[in-house]
Parts: C-alpha cells; structure tokens; sequence
C-alpha cells in the first residue's frame, strides 16, 4: 500500500442547534472522499467534530438554564450520534473543549506572539453575536445591522489582542496565484482574491466581555482575555494531529481537503492561512466551499416548517440513497433544491433502473441459462470494444473527486451501466442459447458482471451499504486489492456462482414520505368514496392512518416564556412558547380553566408547530398544545424529564 496521506476535514460544527441537511451534505461529501482515499490505498486520516466556545454559545446555554459545557455537551452528542447513525467513518471527532485542543491553541498564540505577529491594543467596532464576527461599519446594513445574519449588531469597545492580518495581505495573494486550485470550485477562489486586493485590517483575537472559551497561555498573565472563536476553532486541524501536545498524528498535515459551507469560506481562505504562516506551518491543498440548500425553491428555516431532517430523510428513503441524491443531484459549489418528487426519481432511474435492474438482469439470465454460473474468460474474445469503452470510462473518474465535481464522476460512472444494458438488448442472450452459441452468451455475462464490479467499487465511497451487497453477490469483497485488479488493473471477474438477491431498488412512489413535504404542497383528495374512507377504518371505528400521515405532524418540545389571561373570555390564556426559533410563538390556548397564567411560565409543553396560523378572538395562534381530557379534567402532555426547546417529538 501506498505510503502518501491523505487528511480530509470536515468545518466543526457550531453546537447552537442540531444537525440539519447543510451539516449532512458536508460531512457526507467528506466521507466520501475518506472512503476513496483508503480504498485507492492513501493513508488517511478523516476528521470531523464541534466548535463549542463563543458569545452565543453562553447566551444559548443561559436561556436554557444549563452551564454552557452542559449544553456543549448535549448538541454535541447529538452530531456524533447522527454521524455515527450514518456510518461516517471519521477517524476523531474532535471537540474545542478538549484539554488536548486548548493546550494546543495556546501554544500557537504563543508562537504567533513571539514571531511578532500579535499585539495589544483597544478594539471599537460593531460586534455580531450570532455571527461572532466585528464589521466595520461601512458593511453593516441600514448602519446597525448585520451584512451576513441579519440581526442587530452591538457595538463593542474593549482591550484586545490583536493579529497582524494587515501584514499577510500580499503573501495571501502570492498563494492564490501560485496555487489554482487552492480554493474550489475557482470562483470562489475569484470572490477571496477581490477582497483581499480590497485591503485587510489586523484581527481582534481576544474578547474580555465573557468568558466561555480558551484562556490565555499562562506565560501572558493576562486572565481575563478568552481567544476569539474563529481562532481557536481553526486550529482544530493541528490540534487533532497533536499539535502542542504530543503531535502524534502530524505528519498527516497539510490537509489535502478542507471541506466547508460557503458561508465561512473568508475565515478559512483568508485567516486561516494567514495563521499558519505565522506559524510556519505549510498550507492546506484544497479548500472546498459548496453551496447551501433550499427546499423547494424557498430558504429553509423552523418558522416556515420546511427544514429537511436528514436522518429522516434517511431512514424513509435509505441512506445511501440518500448520499447518492445529495452528490448526483447538484454540483459543487452551486446551491442544490431538495424535493422528494427529484429524490424520488433519482432512485427509481438511476438506481432502480440502470443499476438495480443490471444486477437483476445478470441473476436472471446466468440462473435460467447457466444455474448462476458465470464465466469471464472469454470475454476480451468477444466483448473487448465494450470493454476498452468501459476502462476509458472508469480511467477518467479519479481527477474529479478531488476537484470537487462528484456530480461529474457520478455521470461518467453511469457510462458502462449504459454499455452493459445495451450489450445485453444488442446481442440477444436469449437468441444465442436458441442458436447453440453459449460461448458467446457466457461471454456477455462475464461481461456484464465485469461491468458490474467496475460499476461496485468505484460507487463505494458514495454507497457503502449498497455497493458490498453488489460485489458480494459477484463473488468477491470491495477493498484495496479488488481496486487494483480492477481499476489500476484490466482483469475481468473470476468464474463464480451468483448469489440470488432481492431488488436492491424496489420502486417508490411519490406517497411513501409526504411528511418531507411542506403541508401546503399536497392536494386535498375530493374524490374519496364513503367505501374508501370506511375501509381506512379499524375493527374498533378508528380511522386508521399511515406512517407517511402521521408524519405530516411536526410535534416540538417548548418552554412557556409569557403567559396572560386574555380579557372577556372564560377559557383562553395567550401564551409565548420558545420552540428553539428565533422568536418565540404565539399560542393561544383553551386551558384557562385548568391553569393559570402564573403556573405555566418556565414550564414545558408539547406543541403542533406545522399548524396554519389561526385567529381567536382576533389574537393570532400559531401553534397548538398536546393534552389529554377525560371526565376528571384536562392535563397538558409534557415530557418527563427537561428537554431542550425545539427537540422533535416522534
């Protein structure tokens, strides 16, 4: 095996709120490129994990009357899970809480400081909480608001230390030139270039208006200054190879991709770099920003109900279907359109049809003609144009995982599917046995299985589920060595006996996940009979439901912040609930009789959060609350133990 490395990151993800199909489509994308890397034979080291200090951090874990390490704690958890529930195959998942990390990060300050890059001075500017970033005034929007988030900005004053970023403005430019494709895809690389020519001011690196994160070394005596974020967060790419500790692992660097969201290409193409010149360490190969999802046209977000939930979308549809779709569907760098209508059609052409029905195609003709057995010896004899056709295919696929076009290697990659499906509807199998030319039709299932395994090891790092079952079923495993045989290498498959399989694409209809749509999007069926709607009933009278249906429900955990009675009526109380949005929702609630306003605030209550906006009495509702009547009165449903504001329900 190959001695070269291979270190692939993912950004750390900020722990103020849970994972969602942005953070899915990174890591996935990561993932496969680690997959690939192993599988070519580089030594690879694949790293993902938290960003967990910050300003807005503490604020978060205050509302919700946690410590902010408890709160890191808990979203934290809950990323790890989702990627170990995807199978990631990270080699760390790093947290900047980590002893480790915060040893490392002080030693480079230290270092910058001694190589004169760091300084103090006093800092005046307006500050972005959520954004955790200072502006000048000249980007902020109407003088006071935020250019990237949106939100008001404060205006901050404070001693600081600062990083000679102003210093490194011309050695940045001197790398992009000299490095093409440093930045990916080149555009972005366009838009990094035109803001550093524009001119780059030193950067404030310290905060004394909190205290959540990383201390100053303790060489400085200087205990009330926190590092910025940004700059204890970028350092997690050294500090997970053991940078300032026992650098165990450093020889993987320089990164050979960062992968990250668009959104924070500036601080990784600008201060990043710069940060590791200052500490003359090399420069990262790639740094790839991709685009940001919609859904169905529209910006995601909690208010409108139509953010996708990844892992939902996964066990519904298959993950690595998922994966598939979320590569194929868009190219790198541009901004991708969820929908199930296109998720859907993903699976049932290119998966079920090309793919799935190859394979089917295969086992049925070797058992009714051959008892599965499958012969490739003779295939160059017969098939050789085919088969220069299909290793012209699958040579050119390598340049474009690490040029970030995997939507372009996927295409390529259907190429000999194409040749195999119409190899079998040229040359007839069923014609050749009938004409005694079983030579030949052995041949073509040789051909076909060839094709197949070609077909299985290159879709690997995007389908690592799906992908072994196909090989399996061929009579061998996916690793290093069956890469070399087979795609550095020209050799045609063994002579095996096929394994029969059940469709590994079974066709889905556009029904099966409704509750991925947003609810206005489907249509109301007007034609149902009074015997269709009795034959959707239990043997009790219940009406009886889908899974799909049931779904449709966006169930949330919140707090009541506000609570009042309102005037003239007997039974409502208008209630402020934080479901972890921006802003709290207003409810309004038939409950008066079984509580007061004072007993509800600070408690926890269920709430329908995909209910369209209702008035009563002339107040707005925007949401509904669980409970359960009987003849001894009402109780409200709530969760048995605190949870945070906005945790799904189901």
């Amino acid at each position: 095996m190959s001695c070269k490395k291979a270190y692939i990151t993912t950004p750390i993800y900020y722990v103020n709120d849970i994972a969602h199909i942005g953070h899915a489509y990174t890591t996935i994308i990561a993932d496969t490129l680690a997959r690939y890397s192993r599988m070519s034979g580089l030594d690879t080291f694949f790293l993902t994990g938290t960003d967990e200090h910050g300003q807005k951090i503490e604020h978060s874990a205050l509302d919700r009357g946690k410590t902010p390490q408890e709160y890191a704690d808990e979203i934290a958890a809950t990323f790890k899970t989702l990627w170990d529930d995807f199978d990631i195959s990270y080699d760390k998942f790093i947290r900047t809480t980590d002893a480790d990390h915060k040893l490392g990060v002080q030693k480079a300050f230290l270092k910058m400081k001694e190589n004169g890059d760091i300084y103090k001075d006093v800092y005046k500017g307006h500050y972005c909480i959520s954004c955790e970033t200072f502006f000048p005034k000249t980007q902020l929007v109407d003088d006071e608001f935020c250019p990237e988030c949106g939100r008001s900005t404060t205006v901050v004053e404070e001693e600081s230390y600062f990083f000679r970023l102003s210093e490194y403005q011309d050695r940045l430019l001197e790398w992009y030139e000299s490095n093409p494709d440093c930045i990916l895809p080149k555009s972005k690389r366009n838009e990094v270039i035109r803001f550093v020519e524009g001119g780059l001011d030193d950067l404030s690196i310290t905060r004394t208006s909190f205290d959540w994160g990383v201390k100053l070394p303790a060489e400085l005596n200087d205990p009330k200054h926190v590092m910025y974020v940004w700059l204890d967060a970028l350092m997690n790419y050294l500090t997970a190879l053991g940078y300032g500790t026992d650098e165990s692992d450093i020889d993987y660097w320089p990164a050979r991709v960062h992968l990250i969201g668009k959104d924070i290409l500036r601080f990784h193409a600008i201060y990043w770099p710069a940060f590791l010149m200052s500490l003359d360490m090399p420069l990262p190969k790639h740094i790839a920003a991709h685009g940001w999802w919609t859904r169905d046209g529209a910006k995601m977000s909690k208010s409108k109900g139509n953010v996708v939930n990844p892992k939902e979308v996964a066990d519904a549809y298959g993950l690595d279907n998922f994966r598939y779709f979320m590569l194929r569907e868009v190219p790198f760098g541009g901004d991708g359109d969820f929908s199930q209508k296109a998720l859907i059609d993903r699976i049932n052409s290119d998966l079920g049809n090309d793919l799935g029905n190859l394979l089917n195609r295969l086992i049925g003709m070797s058992g009714k003609y051959f008892e599965g057995r499958v012969d490739s010896s003779k295939v160059s004899e017969y098939y050789q144009t085919e088969l220069d056709e299909v290793n012209d295919s699958i040579a050119k696929l390598e340049p474009f995982v690490f040029e970030m076009q995997l939507h372009r290697y996927l295409e390529e990659l259907w190429r000999p599917l194409s040749v195999a499906n119409k190899a079998i509807d040229k040359y007839q199998p069923w014609a050749m046995m009938k004409e005694g030319r079983e030579e030949e039709a052995m041949a073509l299932n040789g051909l076909i299985a060839t094709i197949l395994a070609k077909v299985s090891i290159m879709l690997y790092p995007i389908m690592p589920q799906i992908s072994p079952k196909i090989s399996s079923a061929l009579g061998f495993e996916i690793s290093h060595d069956s890469w070399s045989r087979y795609i550095t290498g020209d050799d045609v498959v063994d002579e095996f006996t096929i394994e029969k399989i059940p469709p590994l694409f079974p066709r889905i209809e556009e029904t099966l996940l409704a509750h991925v749509e947003p609810e206005e999007k489907k249509p109301k069926d007007t034609k149902k009979s009074k015997k269709d709607e009795k034959a959707k009933e239990s043997d009790e009278g219940i009406a009886l439901i889908g899974i799909d249906q049931f779904f449709q429900t966006s169930l949330k955990i919140g707090t009541v912040v506000e609570a009042e009675e309102v005037a003239k009526s007997k039974k409502l109380l208008l209630l402020q609930v934080d479901i972890g949005e921006e802003t709290p929702r207003q409810v309004v609630a038939g409950i008066k009789e079984w509580y007061s306003a004072e007993s509800l605030v600070g408690t926890q209550v269920c709430v329908v959060a995909n209910l369209k906006p209702a008035k009563l009495m002339g107040m707005k509702s925007e949401g509904m609350l669980l409970a359960a009547k009987d003849s001894s009165g009402l109780s409200l449903i709530r969760p048995e133990t605190l949870k945070a504001n906005g945790t799904d329900i189901g």
